[in-house]
This record gives C-alpha cells, sequence and structure tokens, in this order.
C-alpha cells in the first residue's frame, strides 16, 4: 500500500514537471528546465523509497509494471484536469490493456514475492552440553 501511494505521489511531480511548463511555451527553455528539475526532485524522493519497499514484496519488473499502470493513470488525469483534453475509448481501451498486462507480469512471479524468512529465535541451549532427552 505504502509503494503505491508513494508512487502515486511521485508520478504527479513527475508529470507536473515534464508537461506542465507546455502552457508557458512563451517562457525561455532554460527557465523551463530549471523549474522542471526542481519539481523532479520530490519526485526522486519519492520513488526510490517506493522501489525500495516495493521489492520487498514484488519483482523489480512487478514494481515497473505497476508503476507504469499509476503513471498512465496520473498522467491521464492531468491531461484532463490541465489541458482539458478528455478520455477517449481508445484511451481507456489503452489502460485496460495496460492493466491487463500487470496482471500477466503479477501472475508470472506468483501474486507476490514471499518475504525473507524469519529466523527462529535462539533455544537458550549452551553450546558443549547434551540436549536432555
Amino acid at each position: 500500500m505504502y509503494t503505491a501511494l508513494l508512487l502515486i505521489a511521485s508520478n504527479t511531480f513527475m508529470t507536473i514537471a515534464w508537461y506542465g511548463h507546455l502552457k508557458y511555451k512563451d517562457k525561455p527553455l532554460w527557465i523551463a528546465i530549471l523549474v522542471s528539475w526542481c519539481i523532479a526532485l520530490p519526485e526522486y524522493a519519492l520513488q526510490v523509497p517506493a522501489n525500495r519497499i516495493g521489492h520487498r514484496y514484488m519483482s523489480a519488473t512487478q514494481l515497473k509494471v505497476m508503476q507504469e499502470v499509476i503513471s498512465l493513470t496520473v498522467f491521464m488525469l492531468f491531461a484532463w484536469w490541465y489541458f482539458g483534453e478528455q478520455p477517449t475509448w481508445r484511451t481507456l481501451l489503452a489502460f485496460v490493456l495496460i492493466t491487463l498486462a500487470v496482471a500477466l507480469v503479477r501472475g508470472e512471479h506468483g501474486a507476490m514475492a514471499a518475504p525473507p524468512p524469519v529466523p527462529p529465535p535462539p533455544d537458550n541451549t549452551p553450546v558443549n552440553e547434551p540436549v536432555p532427552s
């Protein structure tokens, strides 16, 4: 759950950094690049922990596919809100197909990767003494 929330926040920053400047084409490119880099810093600060946390329970491939679905969802909502670009039936069909890809990849490695085993607690038996029978 934390992984998904961090990825949503990360992709929101990424989408704003990559596409937000398109409404300000009258500004010099170097300003757009500088502002985008400043917006992208929090994106990385969220993306890295999301992947670290998620990799405890998912494969890297599963994380990437999950990230792509989140990225496209965030972008679709951003484009609708910020640019007024309403999703078409093709956009929605593409989203369904990508979601299907997530299901396929998720099933490839099992539903989720198993967390590492927890070692058993010590039994407090001294090393050189015989074990009572």
